[in-house]
């Protein structure tokens, strides 16, 4: 497995959270069902209700044009 980039393939929130990106998770391949803020695969393996929480929650975010989740 090659090392991971920063800015490619996640990045750091101020608070210290590590956010893999869009690029990485599509890469992987699956959905693991942490809720990843940038899940490429409509959340699928993430169990109810939160995933339809975090589906609304990423609608809205859409809607108003803010990307952070």
């Amino acid at each position: 497995m090659s090392q991971l980039k920063e800015g490619i393939d996640y990045y750091i929130l101020p608070d210290g959270r590590l956010v893999f990106t869009e690029k990485y998770l599509r890469d992987r391949g699956f959905c693991c069902g942490n809720g990843c803020m940038h899940c490429p695969y409509e959340y699928i393996s993430v169990r109810e209700p939160l995933r339809t929480q975090m589906l609304l929650k990423r609608q809205r975010n859409e809607e108003t044009g803010n990307e952070a989740g």
